[in-house]
Formats: C-alpha cells, structure tokens, sequence
C-alpha cells in the first residue's frame, strides 16, 4: 500500500452513510485510524460486524446508526463536521431490479439526508456518486462539464442527487461531489461483482477469465482506498475550491480486455483468457481525473497491479472468499425474495 502523510481530521466528527458497504468500511477505518470520531449510519443489509469488530480499538470512537436514510432527521447531525454522504442501492445492475425503491434511495434518500444535514447545520456534505453518469459517452475524455448521458437507473437517480444536493449550497452549506471511477480492490464487505474483482476471482477459481461484450469497451477505474482519501480530502479542502462543485476520481482508464491482460499478467499461474461479444452492460467512457489534482491536490496513484495482488492473496489465504453477499445485485435480489416471503411479518425498521 502506497503511503501517504495523513490528513488533520484528529477529534472532528463525521457522519458516514453506507457506513457498512464496499467503500464505507475502508472509509471508516481510515477515519478512526486517524482520530476522528464516526457515526456509521447504514441499514446494514450486509451486516454491522464488518465495522464493529474489526474496530474495538477503536469502540469510543465509533458510533452505529441502524436506520435508513428516509428516516434521517436533525438530530443525528448535531455536533458532525462533515457528512460524507455513500448511501446508494448500487451498481447499473442492482437499480434495475426495483426501478422505484432504486429511486426512493438514491435520489430521495439523499436529498432528505442532505437536508437534514443542513437543518442541523452542518457545514460540509460530500456526496459519493459515480462516473456511470457519462454513461454511452462520444469519443474522448468526460470531464466534470461534459453532459451527462447515464444510460441505468442507477446513473440517472446518481445525476439527480447530485443536481439537487448541490444546489442547496450556501453561505453555511457546502456540499460537492465525488464521481468515482469503477472501483476495485480489497474490503471487508468484498464486492466481486466489480470487474478487476470479478476477474481475479475468476482467474483463481476457474483458471480462466470470460472477457463480455468483445472486451473493446473503455472503463474507468480507481481503488477503493483512492475513493476514501479522495473524500476525506474534500471533507477539508478550503471551501471555495470545492464549493458546489463535481471531481472525478480515478487512476486511469482502461479496456476490458487490457484490463484482463493485466490481472493475467499478475497472476502466478496460467489463466485463459476467453471472449464473449454479448453483454447488456452498454457503458464505453473514458474520464479525466485531472480537476481532482489540479484543485484539490489529490491524486490516486493504487494501479490494477496492486489491487490484483492484494484481492489475490486474501482469497489465497482464506481471509476472504465469494458468497452471494459479494454481488451487490445478487444480495439485494435475495433481499427482495425474502421481503416477499415475509411480507405479512413486522420486520425490524423499514427494510424497503
């Protein structure tokens, strides 16, 4: 892991929603490893013991919030710094399986999180979106001005979150946001549905690696420590650099066929490689990561290599290993068979 100085963020307090995803529990160790206090708010579909006991070093600090967004009001704001906003139903996969709850969520969610926030006056929000905004972009680089073209429900409720939360910026209200590239790498609520993810899992179960729709396709990537940093550094840059304002974060932009050229590359062993020109996946972008750097300092420098290593070695020492709860859609199709069967049953809180 690339070192870096750490940030002065000692004694503030965030609030962190998607606390218990993918990125969320890289940003909160991150966070309490640093001194900061967290308030981890997420309904937890993926469990809660992903945050609280891989941090009982870190158990004063810590604060678990099991609630949904949509019921988010002032009061779990009071006293926070800042808000670094994770809370999604993700992946273009995952927003089509319930186009209404994706966009109750993401986009009504959100902004109700937002303004609570607001309301509680707090004065910094970051919101983590994505860069499957650009969705079937024209031939080039997407910068932060480029027009958006989402092609999922995802992107879409994405973009009209970000529209809405920051346009409530003022005088007391800050609020930005982190598009973020197509994130890989270890976590401890590991995602192999993620495609240099998805590709080392395959390589190391299978020996092979199925390349979708021709491999000529264009992907943007960033890990997944890359995307903590890059929004605790927007949690304390100086608000006029980032005041109502879209970065893009990412490490550089690849094709998917170069991108399993890599992940074989790193491997020890023989992978065959395999291609399959079908895929409903209809995203082709290329980003520039260059607005991140140039005004807020901040540059992601983890290449596939070391995420493909580090994912590598935690699967070749049983520290982690697939299961449906690695596939986001996967796990929320569950979710919904079991809301199903249980319909007529008082669950714990909203569920959906």
């Amino acid at each position: 892991m690339i070192d870096r100085p750490d940030l002065p963020i000692e004694g503030m307090t965030f609030v962190v929603s998607g606390a218990g995803g993918y990125i969320g529990c890289r940003l909160v160790d991150e966070l309490l490893r640093r001194g900061a206090k967290v308030r981890a708010f997420d309904r937890y579909f993926f469990g809660v013991a992903n945050l609280v006991d891989a941090n009982n070093a870190f158990a004063d600090q810590l604060t678990i919030i099991k609630r949904d967004i949509r019921d988010a009001v002032p009061e779990d704001f009071e006293g926070a710094d800042a808000v670094l906003d994770l809370a999604a139903l993700s992946n273009d996969p995952s927003g089509d399986l319930e186009p209404e709850l994706t966009w109750s969520i993401n986009l009504e969610g959100r902004c109700h999180f937002a303004r609570m926030a607001k309301a509680a006056g707090v004065p910094r929000y970051v919101m983590s979106s994505t860069c499957s905004i650009y969705g079937a972009a024209d031939k080039g680089l997407s910068t932060e001005e480029t027009a958006a073209n989402p092609v999922s429900i995802y992107a879409k409720s994405n973009y009209q979150a970000e529209t809405e939360i920051l346009a409530l910026t003022d005088r007391s209200f800050t609020a930005c946001a982190l598009r973020n590239a197509t994130v890989f790498g270890l976590s401890r609520r590991m995602r192999f549905d993620l495609v240099v993810n998805l590709m080392t899992l395959s390589a190391f179960e299978k020996g092979q690696i199925t390349i979708m729709g021709g491999g000529k396709q264009w992907r943007p990537l960033v890990h997944v420590s890359d995307v903590a940093e890059g929004l605790i550094r927007l949690a304390i840059a100086k608000r006029d650099t980032i005041s109502a304002k879209i970065f893009n974060i990412g490490v550089g932009n690849y094709q998917v066929q170069t991108i399993a050229a890599i992940v074989r590359e790193v491997l020890p062993f023989q992978i065959q490689l395999q291609f399959a020109p079908d895929d409903p996946d209809r995203r082709n972008y290329r980003v520039d990561f260059s607005r991140l750097a140039n005004e807020v300092g901040f540059e992601p420098r983890i290449g596939i290599e070391e995420g493909v290593r580090e994912v590598y070695n935690a699967l070749k020492m049983g520290e982690t290993e697939n299961g449906l709860h690695c596939s986001t859609v996967g796990w929320y199709r569950h979710l919904l068979q079991a809301k199903a069967l249980l319909s007529e049953i008082e669950l714990d809180g909203r569920l959906f």
